[in-house]
């Protein structure tokens, strides 16, 4: 200690009930994280000659009881169980909605035979053999309206195999040919990028959520026991320096030392079981209205796959789980288990927010997963070279702007730029320059897609001014400032499809106007008790225990746990805005909806 520190005394620890309180003094400051004084560096004794005293005070204070922590116990399951009885009323809220809207759809435009009545036409004379890229002339919206019943299969035919591929579309030269038609056109409508068979597509995105249960099964363990290590050790040697709490509200149970901080961890796993109920029900409604061949199912709205809602309610869950394992022994080492699901949560985010309006290009869960584990690799790079490594600052700030300009390629050609790595030359290379060189300097023309240009001139921008950040200051906490990176990441992307939308005359409904609201405010209150340090393994154990703090919730919850608190809600409100977000968009026709 320097100025302060606390230490916890079970008294199953001492059977006669009596213990000793020893002092040992450092003969050195930087011992304690102090610097040497540059006016006795160089002697052999460095403290002989300094007169100081210390003047030590002691208090003994009696731990909090028992029914303290089954108050804290109850709070914390009780909190989130609130979540629980909202969904209900809201679910019986849109029950009756839905059956009132249902009885007033006695003569719709569904004929109940699957086609549409003339009062809300969709083009149905494109041949089932005809080209990808078929455009029927006689629609509104620029011509833009294209035939989706007669070449959709039909929807009773949904099984678990998976024997249709991409492949069945994707074969043939002139349909990839076609899709250099459809997907650049200057105006981009849903119909155009959701094409291609329901089923397919879905169990393509349920590939999401079964790759995620193994990761989270074959990460988990091994944290698990090696949390487990680190807590035998503190107990068996009782060096308490091996783990940052915050001594001063760290309450044991059991072999745990701070059992507050990883109670407070519930909320994460309990909301996320509820997001999981959320879609779970939304998907059943979504697979009766398929099988009664609903129109407003099939032709209607944005296309509804799951799969990547599933995967985020299992991070949600995982983030719990490791947050808790991180806080079971807290230090420098194990940080990266706290921030690993992290950074999958935002990624599915990303992914599932473009996956809204491009339903037929987003990528694939492989790919995505691939990405991820690159990430974490990163990561662990970062903590075990982030300090002091110059190399590794520039082989990361390389690979970060290098990735933000080949993505924003891909995302701006709607995945259709293909470089022929097959070239022996550098026919490439030159074909760039000139037409960087003639595009940009010797005739400055007006981007084709000018919000997609707006999107990723900002994003990229944003991307290398935090590699140009990290070459420059190499963050101590690399695992932060990568997660950092992730989250404008995706509070950019959501902010421009949100505008986008509003631009688009789409409107919010309450739902999701509330969620955003909630979203906001939970967040904003999360963060501010997320900045409140109460501990910091970058420094030494004695520096640590300076910022030390007693409990603020029920005399059991410090700081860093109402943040455990308020930062699942957030997430969970996150998530339901990403999932009602184009809930106003369920009777509007595919080809009326706009990509952006």
């Amino acid at each position: 200690m320097t100025k302060q520190a606390a230490i916890t005394v079970q008294k199953k620890d001492f059977q006669g009930k009596q213990f000793f309180v020893v002092f040992v003094i450092k003969p050195e400051d930087y011992a304690c994280g102090g610097s040497m004084p540059s006016s006795i560096k160089g002697k052999a004794n460095h403290t002989w000659n300094l007169q100081r005293m210390k003047t030590l005070e002691v208090t003994i204070v009696p731990s909090v009881k028992g029914s303290v922590y089954v108050h804290a116990i109850l709070f914390s399951f009780l909190s989130f169980f609130s979540f629980y009885l909202g969904a209900l009323l809201v679910a019986f809220v849109q029950y009756c909605r839905i059956y009132r809207t249902t009885s007033t759809r006695g003569h719709s435009p569904d004929d109940g035979s699957g086609t549409v009545a003339a009062s809300h036409p969709i083009a149905t004379s494109t041949p089932e053999g005809s080209s990808y890229g078929a455009i029927d002339e006689s629609g509104s919206s620029g011509g833009q309206q294209l035939s989706s019943l007669d070449r959709r299969p039909p929807c009773d035919l949904d099984t678990d195999s998976s024997v249709e591929e991409e492949s069945d579309f994707d074969t043939m030269p002139e349909i990839e040919s076609d899709k250099n038609v459809i997907r650049t056109k200057m105006f981009l409508y849903l119909s155009d990028l959701s094409r291609k068979d329901r089923r397919i597509v879905s169990k393509k995105y349920k590939i999401y959520f079964w790759n995620i249960i193994t990761i989270a099964v074959f990460y988990a363990l091994p944290v698990i026991q090696l949390v487990i290590t680190y807590q035998t050790v503190v107990n068996v040697t009782g060096n308490q320096d091996i783990c940052y709490y915050n001594f001063l509200c760290a309450h044991p149970l059991g072999v745990l030392s701070a059992f507050n901080n990883i109670l407070s961890n519930v909320g994460h796993f309990l909301l996320g079981f509820l997001f999981l109920l959320i879609v779970l029900r939304r998907d059943i409604l979504h697979r009766r209205s398929l099988e009664t061949k609903d129109i407003y199912t099939m032709d209607y709205g944005i296309p509804k796959h799951f799969g990547l809602f599933y995967a985020m309610g299992i991070a949600l869950m995982m983030e719990g789980v490791l947050s808790a394992c991180y806080h079971v022994c807290p230090n420098y080492s194990n940080f990266q288990f706290d921030t690993s699901f992290m950074y999958m949560i935002a990624g599915l985010c990303m992914l599932k927010l473009y996956q809204t309006r491009h339903p037929d290009i987003n990528a694939s869960a492989y790919s995505a997963y691939a990405s991820f584990a690159v990430v974490i690799c990163l990561a662990v790079l970062g903590v075990v070279f982030g300090k002091s490594s110059v190399w590794f600052w520039v082989l990361f700030s390389v690979i970060h702007v290098v990735a933000s300009l080949g993505l924003s390629t891909q995302i701006y050609y709607m995945g259709r730029f293909k470089i022929d790595v097959s070239d022996p030359d550098t026919g490439i290379f030159r074909r760039a320059m000139m037409v960087l060189y003639t595009d940009c300097i010797q005739q400055c023309s007006r981007p084709m897609y000018m919000d997609r240009m707006v999107l990723l001139v900002v994003g990229n921008l944003v991307n290398w001014s935090f590699a140009i950040f990290g070459l420059v200051y190499r963050p101590k906490d690399f695992a932060s400032y990568l997660l950092g990176i992730f989250i404008c990441n995706l509070l950019l992307y959501l902010a421009f499809y949100v505008i986008m939308k509003l631009r688009s005359s789409e409107r919010l409904l309450p739902l999701p106007l509330f969620c955003i609201v909630a979203t906001a405010v939970v967040w904003a209150a999360a963060l501010y008790f997320f900045f409140q340090n109460l501990s910091s393994w970058e420094e030494t154990p004695a520096e640590s225990r300076e910022k030390n703090r007693p409990c603020l919730l029920l005399g059991f919850f410090d700081d860093h746990d109402v943040w455990h608190f308020l930062s699942a809600a957030a997430l969970f409100f996150s998530f339901l805005v990403l999932l009602t977000l184009d809930d106003d968009l369920d009777s509007v026709r595919r080809d009326k909806i706009p990509v952006f």
